[in-house]
């Protein structure tokens, strides 16, 4: 059984796919958080396998930090959004399918990533055109250089802008618990 988290905003885009994925019994859809918050404690709790993320997300969140910190969780993640990066991000996921989407490309990029995390490589089928692989290259018109430059760049902008993060939630945690001492 593939456990799938759907990271998505929309509760009807959400519902749909969660909808469409469950129609095939070995996959299970175990949460659909909508921001980096709930999407790292539904991780946490229900330890999923692949992760299907928005980028743009609620409470000023955004799909890249999630796949960021669900990766670091070794949760793998595919990107699912109307506004595809232009550049590879093969550390923050292993693809990217392009919304709208319908059921079977839907059911493709499943059984596509499943393919990816079991280490099977897939012969004779064609990928939709609105799947991206990461790890093919030659999806993208940006020259490797410029590309591999832009996404170390912005890997470490999200790993410094999440480790402020955790920095600012352990120094409210410990004020908290000061404020209850002197209570």
């Amino acid at each position: 059984m593939l456990k799938i988290l759907i990271v998505e905003d929309d509760p009807q885009v959400a519902a749909a796919m969660s909808y469409l994925i469950e129609e095939n019994a070995t996959y299970q859809v175990v949460g659909t958080p909508d921001d980096l918050t709930s999407a790292v404690t539904a991780a946490e709790f229900q330890s999923p396998h692949l992760a299907l993320v928005d980028l743009n997300l609620a409470r000023g969140s955004d799909g890249f930090s999630v796949a960021l910190r669900l990766g670091d969780m070794g949760v793998t993640c595919l990107f699912v959004t109307a506004h595809p990066p232009n550049f590879p991000l093969p550390e923050l996921a292993i693809g990217c399918l392009t919304k709208p989407v319908t059921g079977d490309e839907l059911h493709f990029a499943l059984s596509w990533a499943e393919d990816q995390l079991r280490g099977r490589e897939r012969v004779g089928s064609k990928m939709p055109k609105n799947l991206v692989s990461y790890a093919d290259s030659a999806a993208f018109p940006v020259e490797h250089e410029l590309a591999k430059s832009l996404t170390q760049r912005l890997s470490l902008m999200l790993r410094i802008k999440l480790h402020v993060a955790r920095k600012v939630e352990e120094l409210l945690e410990k004020k908290r618990a000061d404020l209850r001492e002197d209570d």
